[in-house]
């Protein structure tokens, strides 16, 4: 049966058109039954689900299966998003799950939630101070958009444990902001502050012999003076 006016210019399925919709209103076609709004989506952020998976993972079949099992569950729970955080925000934090999940069969270790891998404290008091650092010639936030130093940003992540490297990769390199980085793993702001912190002092001493000013160069017996 052919279209009416009104039917013709409602109707979603035009690519180029889906492409410049909100995701809101996108969400909003797609809990309506319209596949091709959530298949923009996946289009949309799937490179973001599969980054992010990579680097918790660095196995890049488990990060592609982490990727698919994402946007199958997303589509799968779709009525039940309540859209209090952005679609980003809510399919971060069903990736970031389906990754840990990942990465503790492989330990043989049991599946715990975030909300109970929290900091012993909520302040920074506790902080260690780093050993050898030096003043970074450009930011962590601006050297991590640069394509060549990534791998060995990677490398330095790596070395950090679960809990400091994901809300490093949530805040620093996705982009999240602390509340949204807070809603993706189910932990308290002042709990991604504490680890954000950590996370980049941690990884500024590892790399400061990489991006480090020596002319700035802070020595561990500097840290007693004054």
């Amino acid at each position: 049966m052919p279209l009416g006016p009104n039917q013709a210019n409602d109707w979603p399925y035009n690519e180029g058109s889906m492409e410049e919709i909100s995701d809101q209103e996108l969400v909003r076609r797609a809990k309506a039954g319209q596949l091709a709004a959530f298949e923009t989506l996946v289009t949309r952020y799937e490179r973001h689900v599969y980054s992010l998976a990579r680097r918790i993972l660095r196995h890049e079949q488990d990060a592609e299966d982490v990727t698919q099992q994402t946007f199958l569950s997303a589509l799968e729970h779709l009525s039940g998003f309540r859209e209090e955080a952005s679609f980003l925000t809510w399919l971060l934090r069903i990736a970031t799950h389906a990754a840990l999940k990942v990465l503790r069969k492989r330990k043989g270790l049991e599946t715990v939630s975030l909300e109970n891998a929290t900091e012993p404290t909520e302040g920074y008091d506790t902080v260690p101070h780093p050993e050898y650092i030096a003043d970074w010639r450009e930011s962590p936030e601006s050297l991590v958009q640069q394509n060549e130093v990534m791998r060995l940003i990677e490398q330095a992540l790596a070395q950090l444990d679960e809990k400091h490297r994901l809300v490093f990769l949530l805040g620093d390199v996705e982009g999240l902001s602390v509340s949204e980085t807070a809603e993706s793993l189910g932990i308290s702001e002042a709990n991604v502050k504490v680890r954000l912190l950590r996370a980049r002092l941690q990884l500024r001493e590892q790399l400061t012999r990489a991006f480090g000013d020596a002319r700035r160069r802070l020595l561990p017996h500097q840290h007693h003076q004054g």
